[in-house]
């Protein structure tokens, strides 16, 4: 038969990763169980998962909890949001043995979810400090951000950070204390930092921009969609989200933009995104 658009499509998402890779990889390291706390498993139908945070995975968890269930849960939708972030309640490929993991990396079908990646971060900026329920980001990283990056900052704004301005998340990003300190956040993590895609061979790459059919042909392949797996249709629309990184960019200066540019870069030409026409980087 021939292959459907859908298979093509991802075969060529899959030969630039490998070109990509390929010319920016000098030599291949070995994972270690660090590197692996994104992959969840499910060993019922053969299945790596790696969530990248604010690339709907919080649906994929629920599936993922359908599926590991032993009929436990039938609807992902059942399933509250929180629970989906339980970490008892999926495993991932960082509890098992050397020779385990060897084993479902050589035979599992590996997929992962990736997003433009401006588009991401904004997603993660109004999620994480714009949201007054956050109070734990607001303490964890706002006030740090506030501290650092606000010239004569209010009491109130030290003590709860609940305020962080657009730019002083990015000044946080870029600010070299930031990363010898500790990692990024997984909100704000490169998708490639998380997933390692020059080191995993992924079967399926699957966007943000075309989850439903790439979701639905993951469940295929998986077998998964016999037993009436759906992957939740989702209510938001890709386009709105586009809009809004260019709103939130508008106030960064050109000189801003190109070194948050490089910082992602790799995202960018991994995943086939082009620069995007809001940002000023000539």
């Amino acid at each position: 038969f021939p292959p459907s658009s859908l298979q093509v499509a991802h075969q060529r998402r899959r030969e630039l990763l490998d070109r990509v890779c390929s010319r920016y990889t000098l030599k291949r390291r070995l994972l270690t169980p660090e590197d692996l706390r994104h992959l969840v498993v499910d060993d019922e139908h053969g299945l790596l998962y790696c969530y990248v945070p604010k690339v709907a995975c919080t649906n994929w968890k629920r599936v993922m909890m359908v599926l590991t269930g032993q009929g436990k849960y039938r609807d992902p939708l059942e399933i509250p949001a929180h629970e989906a972030h339980v970490p008892a309640n999926l495993r991932t490929l960082a509890e098992y043995s050397p020779a385990e993991i060897n084993r479902r990396l050589r035979s599992y079908l590996k997929f992962l979810f990736v997003r433009e990646p401006f588009e991401r971060l904004v997603s993660a900026y109004r999620n994480k400090f714009t949201r007054s329920y956050n109070t734990a980001f607001h303490k964890r990283y706002g006030t740090k951000i506030i501290r650092r990056h606000r010239q004569q900052p209010s009491p109130e704004a030290l003590a709860r950070g609940h305020d962080v301005r657009f730019e002083e998340f990015l000044y946080y990003l870029l600010d070299p204390r930031t990363q010898q300190e500790e990692p990024f956040n997984e909100h704000w993590e490169r998708a490639h930092s998380l997933c390692h895609p020059c080191i995993v061979h992924y079967d399926v790459v699957g966007k943000y921009e075309t989850l439903a059919e790439d979701a639905a042909y993951i469940l295929h392949l998986a077998g998964a969609d016999q037993a009436g797996v759906r992957f939740p249709a989702s209510s938001k629309n890709a386009k709105t989200t586009d809009n809004m990184a260019a709103h939130f960019f508008e106030g960064i200066s050109p000189f801003y933009q190109r070194r948050l540019f490089n910082l992602y870069k790799m995202d960018f030409l991994l995943f086939n995104y082009s620069i995007p026409s809001y940002l000023r980087l000539r």
